[in-house]
């Protein structure tokens, strides 16, 4: 029964903060905030990330693939479809699960015990709308070009190996990077990231939101936010994937 109720008081809170802005100049200010917040900030972390784990990729696909039968250019390939199929989408809304969602959930329980919540309320003023709308639109409008820098970068990174290492020759890697492109598996990793966009950023404002007590309970409702939004991550890549992909 507890799970029925936090989906309804979940549901209800979005409904909330979907409701027309009172002050539409005030919500596209917060919005701006809210970008640079939790956008620009996020780029270091999935340059950085990404660029190692591509490298790595390289490195293990150039160690299984020694058969001299397989040609070395699938490398390069399985390096790029690994990229755009899972890491980039999954692993890094992953990663900012832990990075941005704790944070939400931090930043809006701290107003919601220091009564900051309940004196914006008192005036009037939607408190669900303005806390939590900006960021949900704001990670959907900057997550998917998380999303394409770290595909980029993750293959750079498997390049470097191919320029630094003698795992891959750069023409095999170059070449198995261009074959058998399938434009549609950008696609899939846009859709996914929108609505893992979407779970970062509602999931961690709905604990942090309804916390109750004081800053034990903040660091309790942060964790929360990062393991619930993690497991909605997976659950809802295993949909998307046998959606998008199943046969």
């Amino acid at each position: 029964m507890r799970l029925f109720f936090h989906f309804g008081r979940y549901f209800a809170l979005m409904a909330k903060a979907l409701a027309k802005p009172e002050k539409k100049r005030i919500y596209l200010k917060q919005l701006i905030i809210e970008l640079e917040n939790i956008g620009i900030n996020s780029v270091g972390i999935v340059v950085l990330i990404s660029i190692f784990i591509g490298a790595v990729i390289t490195i293990q696909l150039a160690y299984n693939f020694e058969n001299p039968l397989i040609p070395k250019y699938l490398i390069g390939l399985s390096a790029r479809d690994i990229m755009m199929l899972e890491f980039s989408s999954t692993m890094v809304g992953l990663i900012l699960a832990g990075k941005v969602g704790s944070n939400i959930a931090s930043e809006i329980g701290t107003m919601r015990i220091t009564e900051q919540i309940d004196a914006m309320e008192m005036m009037g003023v939607n408190s669900a709308g303005y806390l939590i709308l900006p960021k949900v639109i704001a990670a959907v409008i900057f997550n998917p070009f998380l999303t394409i820098i770290s595909i980029f970068v993750g293959i750079a990174g498997g390049w470097m190996v191919s320029v630094f290492t003698n795992a891959v020759t750069q023409h095999d890697y170059l070449y198995g990077i261009h074959a058998y492109f399938c434009p549609f598996y950008i696609s899939q990793a846009l859709i996914k990231t929108v609505v893992f966009a979407i779970i970062i950023t509602s999931v961690p404002a709905y604990h942090g939101y309804y916390v109750r007590g004081g800053a034990l309970e903040v660091g309790k409702a942060s964790t929360r936010a990062v393991v619930y939004s993690s497991i909605l991550i997976l659950l809802f890549n295993l949909i998307l994937t046998q959606l998008l992909l199943g046969k």
